[in-house]
């Protein structure tokens, strides 16, 4: 027998019985020996032993809403349910374009309305205060939709003849992706007000704004691959049947583009869901910065951060896998 094959059979059996010794510590720690009732006590007498779950189920308002106001926390909620249900019908393209451009056209502003509230006894609540999981998933939805039309004109114009517009176009995408997100972030939350007469824009708008025209450059790129996987004979043709320039991108290349690139579409607003934790840095606490705000000011649950953590990574790989197996 091929000695190869014989190892190949050998690590198969072998693996598994490696592995045995700490899947059974790591089911232990995390499950059979853990706490998940949030008993300070029982999980300062487990440490070392099992996890303190009951850390989450002590900070979940926190973890989840950030600092939003807890007798409104129902509003945030609602907004949280509804734009994930919207967002993974998206994906798996439940529903027909045009209705799906309706649902978010219509969700949009009622969810400003609701989370922001001024209207039907409902308090006021600044979006300064709007963190937590429905913080991020505003970021990273709108500042995607509002991308991805910018990304669109960028990579046509990067690919036009008029010399002055493929320069600025390549000028903006290099310029962007060339610096880190952070730094954009900063810039936008403490230099740019200095600019702006008066009040200015708030905190978050400025933040979204930011996020937008920085992923407009990554998507930018990820359209160009797909414009470039379009066959030069479908413009072509569009043009011999007479199609203007707008007409032969808007109804041949353009769709034929973005199904090209589907995937890379994906994968870029998944690192975006992601990367939306860095808005920590300027006092906007989303999932990540909202647990950091929930055991910063308390000593007693400080030590159990890294269940804390696990369970936000737990969130963020449900919807990021999620996302990936959903979109069609």
């Amino acid at each position: 027998m091929n000695p190869s094959l014989l190892i190949n059979r050998f690590l198969w059996l072998a693996l598994p019985l490696l592995l045995a010794p700490l899947a059974w510590a790591l089911l232990d720690w995390a499950v059979l020996s853990a706490v998940f009732r949030p008993d300070l006590q029982a999980c300062q007498q487990a440490t070392g032993q099992g996890a303190c779950w009951g850390v989450v189920a002590e900070k979940w308002r926190i973890i989840l809403f950030g600092r939003y106001p807890v007798a409104e926390q129902w509003r945030a909620a609602t907004v949280l349910v509804l734009w994930s249900a919207l967002l993974f019908a998206t994906a798996a393209n439940v529903f027909k374009s045009k209705t799906t451009f309706a649902l978010w056209a219509l969700l949009l502003p009622a969810s400003a309305v609701l989370l922001h509230g001024g209207f039907a006894d409902l308090a006021v609540v600044p979006t300064s205060l709007w963190g937590g999981l429905p913080l991020t998933l505003i970021l990273s939805t709108v500042g995607f939709a509002m991308a991805l039309p910018l990304a669109v004109l960028l990579a046509l114009g990067r690919q036009s003849a008029f010399a002055p517009l493929r320069r600025f176009c390549i000028a903006y995408i290099e310029l962007l992706r060339a610096l880190p997100l952070v730094t954009v972030l900063f810039l936008a939350a403490f230099v740019l007000p200095l600019w702006l007469p008066g009040e200015g824009l708030d905190l978050f708008t400025r933040v979204l704004l930011t996020i937008a025209l920085f992923s407009a450059a990554y998507l930018a790129e990820v359209l160009r691959g797909g414009l470039q996987a379009v066959p030069a004979g479908q413009a072509q043709a569009a043009k011999a049947l007479g199609l203007n320039v707008v007409q032969r991108n808007v109804h041949v290349v353009l769709p034929q583009a973005i199904r090209a690139c589907l995937p890379s579409l994906t994968n870029s607003f998944v690192t975006l869901f992601k990367e939306c934790s860095l808005v920590t840095i300027v006092a906007l606490f989303e999932l990540t910065g909202a647990l950091s705000l929930a055991l910063a000011g308390d000593v007693q649950w400080r030590s159990f951060y890294l269940e804390g953590y696990l369970f936000i990574g737990l969130v963020y790989w449900a919807y990021c896998f999620g996302l990936s197996k959903t979109v069609k």
